[in-house]
């Protein structure tokens, strides 16, 4: 079994020196790289795409999600992700960096979007058919003005994109209750308890040991992370240590011993027990559904 694939942005663009930003029709992009696509794999920017046509399921880090008309998903960097859609699909993809981003925006950050913000807030919207006429008609103008060789071709697409970013965050915050979001009283403290999680989960797993690094205690942490999104903080730490877990399984050559080592468990039995507690199956069980794909 090999690594999950890590896709760059250069494998994608279809002009040259254009290597920051890609936008397609869906099933255009399908024929040309079917290959990298049609397995589980990563990216390294951010990835936005509107069905108008088909049907299918879009799995993103193991949670899965159905495919229609009107159906949106907003993926961050270094989100696992594929599906499996009819024969009829089509829509709208388009990716970038994040340096495009910030380069034309130096007072903003993608952040300040409530589906890029934090990973406890859903990939996901579908929109109704009008919604859907509308939105599609933003993506149709990002392609063709990408499709051009206009003056100020790249200040057209950023303005465009930000657009769309605003739109489509206004129908998220309507559609989404329960929101990480920068109206949040608790927001930069979760964002700080994120980024600090992302870096050390694997050798520290304590809560009182990410409230020291904050400069609180465990009790107020744990208040913050469930007046924020309803969980306790054990519960955030151990739900990024699980996907990390079920990315390994799914596509590393390591055996489940060395997984669990690779996470600060001592011991394999003790990952296998809180492995299927939370999740159902046994890390091998898992591990032998993602093989095939």
């Amino acid at each position: 079994m090999k690594n999950t694939a890590i896709l760059d942005i250069k494998q994608f663009d279809k002009f040259e020196n254009q290597y920051d930003f890609y936008t397609s029709i869906f099933s255009e992009h399908l024929v040309n790289h079917h290959t990298s696509i049609s397995v589980p794999h990563k990216h390294n920017f951010y990835l936005v795409v509107l069905f108008t046509q088909g049907t299918g399921f879009h799995e993103i880090d193991f949670e899965r999600f159905d495919v229609q008309c009107g159906s949106v998903f907003l993926l961050n960097p270094g989100q696992t992700h594929y599906w499996e859609l009819s024969s009829d699909i089509e829509g709208f993809i388009f990716f970038h960096t994040e340096s495009f981003y910030n380069f034309n925006f130096a007072q903003n950050t993608l952040s300040i979007y409530p589906f890029f913000y934090s990973t406890q807030n859903s990939p996901y919207l579908l929109l109704t058919e009008a919604l859907t006429h509308n939105i599609s008609m933003r993506f149709q103008e990002i392609l063709l003005e990408y499709e051009s060789e206009k003056l100020y071709k790249s200040r057209k697409i950023i303005s465009l994109i930000d657009l769309l970013y605003i739109d489509l965050s206004r129908i998220y915050l309507e559609q989404n209750t329960g929101v990480v979001y920068k109206t949040n009283l608790y927001f930069e403290k979760l964002k700080q308890l994120e980024s600090l999680i992302d870096l050390n989960f694997k050798g520290d797993k304590s809560p009182a040991q990410y409230a020291s690094w904050m400069n609180m205690t465990a009790k107020h942490l744990n208040r913050i992370v469930q007046h924020s999104v309803g969980k306790t903080t054990s519960t955030m730490i151990m739900e990024r240590v699980l996907l990390e877990a079920k990315r390994l399984l799914s596509n590393s050559n390591k055996n489940i011993n060395e997984i669990a080592e690779e996470l600060g468990f001592e011991e394999q039995a003790y990952f296998s027990r809180t492995f299927k507690k939370i999740t159902g199956e046994t890390p091998s069980e898992f591990k032998s559904r993602y093989s095939l794909k």
